[in-house]
């Protein structure tokens, strides 16, 4: 695990060290294990490595190939890399192998197979590969975008980074003025999709795409897409056993996979389904008492650790926990906008930040029950859309009628369902209930709703591409795969572990278990009484069902009523300063009301404005 950047520029002669050195400062909480710089007269490297596997110099990078026309920069891990090694192996090469470290691999495979190595790798990566004869760069993202890669390119001058701030050391007179399609998803969504970021001179790699870099040309392509495989309905003839222990082999081999590391290892634990089947998996393949560690609260209404505590018990796991109050989380809020160098909504990242830095003072990498949602069905959201779309297939007048009847009932529940019955397909009605904004009057200016689209647009697009065959709830998860996921929550967990240097890993993003997945019938993964039913029924296995049958509950944290009282004042204060709206389109008069029908309690609006307030507590640490 680490942190990268690069810089290539065609025109001039290489002189950017000092830049590279500059930004590389910038990411040594993603890699304080080594650090490396090289450069030639176009393209320059710079690299932080976390040690977790060869922990020796042969691990050392920027890395160069053995016939030295390559050089290799790379963030992750290659879980499979053992096993391409092994097929390299039998090609009688004469391959001298210098290190244990996947670097190497990926190296020797990239020499011997090109881009076509990426059908071949199983991991969480960015990679960037200078080919030194050719004066060509290749860059390419993970799958589902587990580590994230920035960058700008203009005038033949082309710079990347792990993160975004870096490439402000990489070219000190880049832009920092606010993409104002950026700032409309952010404030519709909680999160900026790729490509797009916060800034209009910086554009984020999607998931599962390559960029490659020659003179005076650019391209992008995209080299895997999981988005049209279709449902297999064969599979609803085939016995719940037989697909159980199917699943079970697949994410029992995933988690093997994801167990190798040359340092001590744990997992974060909620006592959900999805952590507990990876802890419970965990143990099949270790001789030791695996480390698990959880965050509570002491608003018992959030509070999971009682569950995870029991789930630890049965599963005989060296357990750690701590308990986060207002008081804890307001000595995060440094940390948290030091780290997150874009705004950042999901307030669960305060216990991620909390659990990773727990985890840190016991292990180096920590398994995450990441994805399992979004694959097998565990969001609410998805069985009202489910519900909602039998409406869309009726006449459209009797999804009007049913709208206008919802808005007459007292509970405002009621008139949002009417709200998403009201838009014009089952994607836009899903972006309407999965986006922050709701039915909230917009903070932003008029100008600025006027030439951007919204959360719908991009949902509805997105969808255009999926498999025909789908239901309703199954585009609704592949949205949350490619949107949600991707730019929110594995976002959170990369930059709350990389602050405390802790490499956390996903199981259920393994590639053949999301292909898996995109092939289960519906009825697996929204079951009658229950959603993730496949799931759920594999835990079984391994738990008792008294232990696992609870409500699910998010790993998120009491803001709607730390706003409301400990973190009232610093809200009033951020809405108050007019400073903190420069350069934004933001209206504070619409702030101003929006706190107030939160803090009278007339609504919770506290989704819309955590975000709003992370925007302009943004805006100003920018102008500091």
């Amino acid at each position: 695990m680490c942190g990268i950047a690069g810089i290539i520029n065609y025109k001039d002669k290489f002189r950017f060290k000092e830049n590279l050195i500059n930004a590389s400062s910038m990411m040594k909480n993603r890699g304080p294990d080594d650090e490396g710089v090289w450069n030639d007269d176009v393209c320059g490297f710079a690299q932080r490595r976390l040690s977790i596997l060869d922990l020796s110099q042969a691990g050392h990078q920027p890395m160069l190939s053995h016939n030295e026309r390559y050089v290799c920069t790379f963030n992750g891990e290659i879980y499979n890399y053992k096993l391409i090694k092994n097929e390299i192996s039998k090609l009688n090469l004469d391959i001298k192998w210098k290190s244990n470290s996947d670097t190497e691999v990926l190296l020797v495979g990239w020499e011997i197979f090109g881009k076509k190595i990426l059908d071949k790798i199983d991991g969480m990566f960015v990679f960037a590969i200078w080919d030194r004869k050719d004066r060509t760069l290749f860059l390419a993202r993970d799958r589902m975008g587990e580590k994230p890669l920035y960058y700008h390119y203009e005038n033949d001058k082309f710079i990347f980074a792990s993160r975004p701030s870096p490439l402000f050391q990489l070219e000190p007179k880049l832009s920092k003025d606010y993409d104002l399609q950026g700032i409309r998803y952010f404030l519709e969504s909680g999160y900026v999709p790729a490509p797009y970021s916060i800034y209009s001179s910086v554009k984020k790699l999607p998931a599962g795409s390559y960029i490659e870099i020659r003179e005076n040309k650019i391209e992008i392509h995209k080299y895997w897409n999981p988005e049209n495989i279709s449902t297999e309905f064969s599979w609803n003839k085939r016995s719940e056993n037989d697909l159980l222990d199917e699943l079970d082999q697949i994410i029992s081999n995933s988690v093997n996979d994801r167990m190798i590391s040359d340092v001590p290892l744990g997992a974060f634990l909620s006592g959900g389904i999805d952590s507990t089947l990876i802890v419970a998996m965990m143990n099949k393949f270790s001789s030791n008492k695996i480390k698990t560690f959880t965050i509570g609260f002491n608003e018992a209404d959030y509070d999971e650790s009682i569950h995870a505590r029991k789930v630890a018990a049965h599963l005989n796991t060296d357990h750690h926990c701590n308990h986060l109050s207002v008081n804890d989380l307001q000595k995060l809020m440094p940390k948290f906008f030091s780290s997150y160098d874009e705004p950042f909504f999901d307030s669960a990242a305060f216990p991620t930040l909390a659990v990773s830095k727990l985890a840190k003072e016991h292990v180096s990498v920590s398994l995450t029950g990441d994805g399992g949602d979004e694959l097998f069905g565990g969001y609410h959201y998805y069985r009202i859309v489910k519900i909602l779309s039998y409406f869309y297939k009726a006449p459209k007048t009797t999804r009007k009628f049913l709208s206008a009847a919802l808005k007459l009932m007292p509970t405002h529940n009621f008139q949002l369902l009417s709200n998403a019955l009201n838009q014009t397909n089952v994607a836009e009605s899903f972006s309407f209930m999965r986006g922050i904004s709701k039915d909230f009057n917009s903070v932003l200016s008029n100008g600025v709703i006027e030439n951007t689209v919204g959360l719908s647009d991009l949902f509805s697009k997105t969808s255009s591409s999926f498999a025909k065959n789908i239901d309703a709830a199954e585009i609704a998860m592949r949205l949350d795969a490619r949107h949600t996921m991707n730019d929110d929550y594995l976002q959170k967990t990369d930059v709350a572990s990389m602050a405390y240097s802790l490499e956390s890993r996903a199981p259920f993003l393994s590639k053949g278990l999301i292909e898996w997945s995109y092939k289960l019938p519906i009825k697996y993964k929204l079951g009658i009484r229950s959603n993730k039913y496949l799931l759920r029924k594999l835990s079984y296995r391994y738990v008792p069902k008294k232990i696992m049958d609870r409500p699910k509950r998010g790993f998120g944290v009491p803001i709607d009523i730390w706003l409301r009282n400990d973190l009232k004042s610093w809200a009033l204060d951020i809405i108050n300063d007019d400073q903190n709206y420069e350069g934004l389109p933001i209206i504070k008069k619409t702030v101003k009301n929006l706190f107030e029908i939160h803090n009278n309690g007339s609504r919770n609006a506290h989704p819309l404005l955590w975000a709003t307030l992370t925007m302009l507590q943004f805006n100003k640490n920018q102008n500091l």
